[in-house]
This record gives C-alpha cells, sequence and structure tokens, in this order.
C-alpha cells in the first residue's frame, strides 16, 4: 500500500501554524483539531518545522504554564523528515521506527499534500492483513 491510498480515505487535510505563534495557540490548536503534531510553515507555505504534544509539554515541564507564551520556534522539531505519496507503508514505518517519530508530512513537488502518522500506517497494514486473510479463506473455502 501506497501513501497516496492513505491520503486518498484519510483525507489530506493538514493543520499548520507559523513559527510566530505562541505555544499556547499550539497546544489549543492541537486540542481543538484532535491531532498529535501540527505543520509549521512559514509566510510562504514552506514548511520549517514540526511541533508535537511531546513538545508542549516538554516546554510546560521545563518552564512551567509561563513557557506557553513562548514561540513555536523556540521548540518545534526543526528537522523534519518528509514522506512522498509514492512511498510504501513498509517504507515509512521502518523511517519512522527508527527516527522515533510518529508524524510525517507529505510532500508533492516540495509542495505541502498530507501528513501521516504512526497510527495511520498501522491502520492500514492492519486492513491490509485482514484483506490478504479473506481473501486467504475465500480461496480454501473455493476449494
Amino acid at each position: 500500500m501506497l501513501v497516496s491510498q492513505i491520503l486518498k480515505s484519510k483525507g489530506d487535510s493538514v493543520f499548520t501554524i507559523t513559527p510566530h505563534e505562541t505555544i499556547g495557540s499550539a497546544a489549543a490548536l492541537l486540542h481543538t483539531r484532535r491531532v498529535g503534531a501540527l505543520v509549521v510553515q512559514d509566510s510562504d507555505e514552506t514548511v520549517v518545522g514540526i511541533v508535537s504534544e511531546r513538545d508542549v509539554v516538554r516546554v510546560v515541564a521545563e518552564g512551567g504554564a509561563g513557557g506557553m507564551g513562548q514561540p513555536v520556534r523556540t521548540c518545534m522539531s526543526t528537522s523534519v523528515i518528509f514522506a512522498e505519496p509514492t512511498e510504501s507503508v513498509d517504507a515509512l514505518l521502518a523511517r519512522m521506527t527508527d527516527r522515533r517519530i510518529r508524524h510525517l508530512p507529505v510532500c508533492k513537488d516540495s509542495r505541502l499534500v498530507g501528513i501521516v502518522s504512526i497510527g495511520d500506517l498501522v491502520k492500514a497494514k492492519i486492513a491490509e492483513a485482514e484483506h490478504e486473510a479473506e481473501t486467504l479463506k475465500n480461496y480454501i473455502a473455493a476449494g
């Protein structure tokens, strides 16, 4: 299964924030949108980072509630690992496990076209395994 197939079923919505907005704004957006990470884009929509729930928790743990007024750029990850729509779920699972990350922005021709989480990939693998098992059961039953 390819990333493009996952995006077709889950949609290509990506919630973004700018590096100048506050960490408190990021926390509120993470909560209201019910997502684990936001892609950080500058004014020309270039991806400059990613900020996750873990980043927000780290800010609060280190600086207390006062840290929520800091700009997102102070806690975002700047070495963003990307995926392409033509990549396989297996390749991305390996990359995410190796790099210990949970979200991958998906880019095509340097343009943000979606985001996938480890949960999206695991869900796709389970669906693929269930489909394969059902196909084998039908084959065996048909004799």
